[in-house]
């Protein structure tokens, strides 16, 4: 079956379209680095570089080209999620409040191009992939000045009554992936074998084959499933940093101070919470970094947290920022130099995974961030023949791998979605619930 990919970045999210049987044969990226690796691990599919509102035509031209007649089945779409997430609308809702932002960002009406095309190609469905605040995501009405309309409800409006839609807010950790990472998908059909499934069973999402609780379904994978087998790693010094054997399986190396607070920092805790290393002391009592949100509704961490032993006077390890000859602790919220957990999915994977101060990216028990190899694997990218290569031959750099993680989805838990919807459409969802069902029962016993 023929599909296309909006937004596609270095085509992570594709590995999941093309396992599941679906034929990518264009894509659209505005971003030419990320293209020149879609472009590589794609070289059958034509991919138009540029803004999707400029390039809107040269795209329907390009799918027309490529069909020679055929029927486009599916548009798979995941526009920018940065003015929808939480970050994003917090960051939105302060520049407002200091006049430094109009109040609808202009990502947000990605969506508008994006049906436009869909409803062009003439495709019957449309997959949308993006942050749960996706759902309560406002935009002006593209047709109606001055009114404004919920995002979801927009594209509905536009496919009209022949649509139907099934939209679910998805824990990828749920199907398998080693990373706890929470999107809505989001499906609008006129398919009739799809509105006919919808109609009988209420949904268009596959039965989740790992649980939390471990009742009736394997527990989730964790980090010490996935990466406990790697070879040790720690960021004092180059030699240690790097493993030759494995390819990006290195970390940067941490400032004697980052060492200092991050070697300190026990077991699923923030190096915020570091207590007295003094011989002479060792008081584990100091008071621990707390977060509250203010009166604007916005999170915020206390300012009172101490950087100095309340019992002994002892500068803390805590993460510090020096002022002449005094010292205060650093601005960071409660997750900032936390270590991740061995007995539990990582935490969502971000651009900043490379960084210690973000959020729970602290390895469960090393000295370190996690390494890209790592990163890799917690976002099942290493069950695909998928190549860190640009088709311009330029070297792939680490930001740029940063970034293909932190923008996509886990392919693995993506693929059962689309493996679950080709099996509706080619009436072959029995034998793929039986298969769930068989593989679920063998994990178990």
């Amino acid at each position: 079956m023929k599909a296309i990919s909006l937004f596609c970045s270095g085509g992570i999210g594709d590995l999941a379209l093309q396992n599941s049987g679906f034929d990518v044969i264009v894509a659209n990226e505005k971003i030419n680095d990320r293209a020149q690796v879609f472009k590589f691990n794609y070289p059958e599919t034509s991919i138009i570089i540029g803004d999707i509102w400029q390039k809107k035509e040269t795209i329907l031209k390009e799918i027309i080209r490529k069909l020679s007649g055929e029927k486009l089945d599916l548009v798979f779409a995941t526009p920018p999620c940065q003015g929808m997430s939480k970050n994003g609308r917090g960051k939105l809702l302060n520049g407002i409040r200091e006049g430094k932002k109009s109040e609808i960002d202009e990502r947000n009406l990605l969506i508008i191009p994006t049906v436009e095309i869909f409803v062009a190609s003439g495709a019957d469905t449309l997959i949308m992939e993006n942050v749960p605040e996706m759902e309560k995501t406002y935009i002006p009405h593209p047709y109606k000045h001055g009114e404004l309309i919920n995002i979801l409800d927009f594209i509905q409006e536009s496919l009209g009554k022949n649509f139907v839609r099934c939209i679910r807010n998805i824990e990828f950790a749920d199907y398998g992936v080693p990373q706890c990472r929470q999107r809505l998908i989001s499906i609008f059909t006129k398919n009739e074998k799809l509105k006919s499934y919808l109609q009988f069973s209420g949904d268009l999402f596959p039965p989740p084959t790992y649980s939390k609780d471990g009742l009736n379904l394997p527990l989730w994978i964790t980090v010490r499933d996935a990466i406990s087998h790697l070879p040790p790693l720690c960021a004092d010094n180059p030699k240690n940093a790097k493993c030759q054997s494995i390819p990006y399986h290195y970390v940067p190396l941490l400032d004697e101070d980052k060492y200092l607070w991050v070697s300190n920092t026990p077991p699923e805790k923030s190096a915020f919470d570091n207590q007295c290393i003094n011989p002479h002391c060792r008081f584990t009592g100091n008071q621990t970094h707390q977060a509250k949100k203010n009166s604007h509704g916005i999170n915020r961490a206390s300012t009172e947290t101490p950087i100095y032993c309340q019992k002994c006077g002892h500068l803390l390890p805590r993460p510090w920022v020096r002022e002449g000859k005094e010292y205060r602790l650093m601005k960071g919220y409660t997750s900032a130099y936390k270590r991740m957990s061995w007995d539990a999915p990582s935490s969502t994977l971000t651009r900043n995974l490379s960084y210690a101060c973000s959020d729970n990216k602290i390895h469960p028990s090393q000295h370190r961030v996690l390494s890209l190899y790592e990163a890799m694997i917690l976002h099942t990218i290493d069950k695909y023949p998928f190549q860190w290569k640009r088709a311009d031959g330029k070297k792939i750099s680490d930001k740029l791998i940063r970034d293909l993680i932190g923008e996509s989805v886990p392919p693995l838990g993506l693929e059962q979605i689309f493996s679950f919807i080709m099996s509706i459409l080619t009436d072959n969802h029995q034998n793929v619930t039986k298969s769930q069902q068989k593989s679920q029962q063998l994990c178990l016993f």
